[in-house]
């Protein structure tokens, strides 16, 4: 195999406690796959390099999962600020005008270039005899729960996708001259990676680094959420049945596992790891911030010092709240008033900002709230934990799938509910199947993962699982323009691989 240059990681290497003196690195320019993968060390180093650069990838799994439904976007009344201070085009997602040249996301969110780090992992994780058996079942589920969850953003994204499951010496995959396998091909590619990560887990649930490391938990969150899809798309209620027991599979072995009493304390950059997180993303001063958050969601401190916090019952101000953003991309008026004022999720997830005429509060816009992150020398840093999957995605997954399955989703359902409505809950009141909602049990749970998922990119693919007019009725989107369901692919890929085709509707290259 040609050699794999590995700047990034040899930059990780240097600065990671598992650079050990038995490292015995060459220089930067002679570092390659022939010399690099000889110490457990190496691999401990390279497992950690392949979680940081799926953490660069952070600002994306938004961008899909969340930002072409129905959340983000400018209502009548909103002030001037929130329609978005300089949107940079970023409306385009959320008003389904996307084209080859304005894309939203452009090179398959460059998540090719991690498919090849896990590719490279998996590669030498087969062949190597320096990991203990332990580590290296341990990582090889990394392996192929992570590539899984790639290559599922890519299906769900794309339809068809480029399979590429051995490593390349090219990290650009673009300028491969390689066609985009069928969305059932890529399916199956999905499915078999799941159960090679599962399997090679074992019996083995434990979590490490505080759950920012892709765990057997993750991979079984994954599964039941990849069979969940498939069961609308002709798996029925055998795969219904599959994801059913993936979930419950988690229930059983991680019994600490667990809601938190206060939702906002899930979301805390001080209670990293809790209960209820699964697997998420991490963030910590001085190390890594969720830059991505200010620079698309959050407000100019200038500006937002001119508005009102109605709840406060006090004007915005540059020491409390010094966001330090640029809106381009502001909540709905319509997203904040979709909860129930009784919902105590509603004032941790979006903070409303209000003009004041007179003694009335009137509203002029809102943005997210769900990450403040911590206040340190006088500045805001975003290190609260990105959660990719949490407890109360589970019980709702394992609700949906009760559902297909003809079975009474009641328990989850309520589990999550009570928590959102905390000492003020009544089962009559707001329990499952008691709301006007619940008339309609897909709706129901839509609702739910709605205002319990805001912010954490769930939102669009919600929709998408469900069916196309789960789409259509709740987004910008209609039937006449169906074929938007898939995003373009960008003019750069097509210009560089001229093995790709655009995805039918599109206009062609």
């Amino acid at each position: 195999m040609k050699n794999i240059v590995l700047f990034f990681f040899l930059a990780l290497l240097l600065l990671l406690q598992a650079c050990s003196k038995k490292l015995d690195l060459l220089p930067a320019s002679s570092i390659s796959d022939a010399s690099f993968w000889k110490t457990p060390d190496q691999f401990d180093a390279f497992v950690t390099g392949v979680h940081t650069q799926f953490r660069s990838n952070a600002a994306t799994f938004q961008t899909l999962g969340e930002m072409r439904a129905d959340i983000f976007g400018t209502d009548p009344g909103s002030g001037s600020v929130f329609t978005g201070e300089a949107t940079q085009g970023v409306e385009r997602l959320w008003t389904q005008n996307l084209d080859l040249d304005n894309p939203g996301v452009s090179n398959f969110g460059n998540f090719y270039y991690n498919i090849n780090q896990i590719n490279l992992l998996i590669s030498n994780l087969k062949t190597t005899g320096v990991v203990t058996p332990a580590n290296k079942s341990y990582y090889l589920g990394i392996g192929y729960g992570m590539r899984a969850f790639y290559y599922f953003h890519l299906l769900r994204t794309w339809g068809n996708a480029i399979l590429q499951t051995t490593p390349v010496s090219s990290i650009d995959i673009s300028n491969l001259a390689k066609g985009a396998s069928t969305q059932d091909e890529v399916t199956k590619q999905i499915k078999a990676d799941i159960d090679s990560s599962v399997n090679n887990f074992g019996a083995v649930y434990t979590f490490r680094s505080q759950k920012g490391i892709w765990s057997k938990a993750a991979s079984l969150m994954l599964k039941g959420e990849v069979y969940l899809w498939t069961s609308y798309r002709g798996g029925g209620a055998a795969d219904a049945t599959t994801a059913l027991n993936a979930l419950t599979d988690i229930q059983t072995n991680i019994p600490s596992l667990a809601l938190l009493p206060n939702f906002a304390d899930v979301f805390a950059s001080g209670n990293k790891g809790n209960a209820e997180i699964i697997f998420a993303i991490r963030y910590q001063l001085n190390e890594a911030a969720m830059t991505w958050i200010p620079g698309t969601y959050e407000p100019q401190t200038g500006f937002i010092i001119n508005y009102y916090d109605s709840a406060a019952n006090r004007k915005f101000d540059a020491t409390t709240d010094n966001w330090g953003g640029t809106l381009r991309a502001p909540v709905k008026i319509a997203t904040f008033r979709a909860y129930n004022d009784k919902d105590l999720r509603k004032g941790y997830t979006i903070q409303p900002a209000y003009n004041k005429v007179g003694n009335n509060y009137v509203m002029a816009g809102a943005f997210v709230k769900k990450y403040p992150g911590e206040q340190n020398a006088g500045s805001r840093q975003y290190t609260n934990d990105f959660p990719i999957y949490r407890y109360a995605d589970l019980l709702l997954l394992k609700a949906e799938a009760k559902l297909a399955l003809g079975q009474d989703p009641a328990a989850e359902i309520n589990g999550v509910r009570q928590r959102a409505y905390g000492a003020g809950y009544t089962l009559a009141q707001w329990g499952y199947p008691n709301q006007s909602v619940d008339a309609d049990p897909k709706e129901a749970l839509l609702q739910e993962r709605f205002c319990e998922f805001v912010f954490e990119g769930k939102r669009w693919y919600d929709l998408r699982r469900m069916g196309d007019a789960y789409v259509y009725k709740h987004t910008t989107l209609s039937s006449t323009q169906a074929y938007k369901l898939l995003w373009p692919i960008d003019r750069n890929s097509l210009t560089n691989n001229r093995s790709l085709e655009q995805n039918p509707g599109y206009a062609k290259f």
